[in-house]
């Protein structure tokens, strides 16, 4: 069996509800994700998707099966099921693997009071139940689980994360 690449920019398009994933400049997957709700924004407490360049600060739950319930970072030994989440119907659900995002860009969505890290802006699985394609989530980047372990298993720390609003990938690869 062939290695998988490693991926060296995702680029998530809020318009489309969708994350391009590339590895030197080759388009590796086209995934389906949601995005927030409240649309695109910065600041802290908006509930928005924060736009610009990210990179990858850090990786949680590797080698959690896929569908652990994670709180504050941690993996609270739950597996998520349909009677799980019958009995938490009001939890925002963060499942199998999150990547944690830090902003790049000082002033936009690094320091002060738009700053990504401190937003705690993940991409992160999420129920089956949840659609994609549209915007749902309070700022996190969310997709299928089976989506969210593959990519996982691809993207090291530091990778670039660019979140734009317009449609389509992108012209210029990083």
């Amino acid at each position: 069996m062939a290695s998988q690449p490693i991926l060296d920019l995702l680029h998530i398009s809020l318009a489309d509800q969708r994350l391009y994933a590339y590895a030197q400049g080759k388009l590796q997957m086209d995934l389906l994700v949601s995005t927030a709700l409240n649309g695109a924004g910065e600041l802290n407490g908006s509930g928005c998707t924060p736009r610009g360049l990210h990179q990858v600060r850090a990786r949680i739950g590797e080698g959690l099966p896929t569908y652990a319930v994670l709180r504050g970072r941690r993996w609270t030994q739950e597996i998520w099921s349909p009677e799980l989440h019958a009995r938490f119907p009001n939890r925002d659900w963060v499942l199998s693997r999150i990547l944690w995002l830090s902003g790049c860009e000082l002033g936009f969505n690094r320091l002060g009071n738009r700053d990504t890290f401190r937003r705690y802006i993940y991409l992160h699985g999420t129920p089956e139940s949840e659609p994609m394609g549209v915007a749902r989530s309070h700022g996190c980047i969310r997709l299928h689980n089976a989506d969210m372990v593959r990519l996982f298993a691809q993207v090291p720390v530091h990778c670039a994360v660019r979140i734009v609003e317009e449609s389509g990938q992108p012209d210029m690869i990083i």
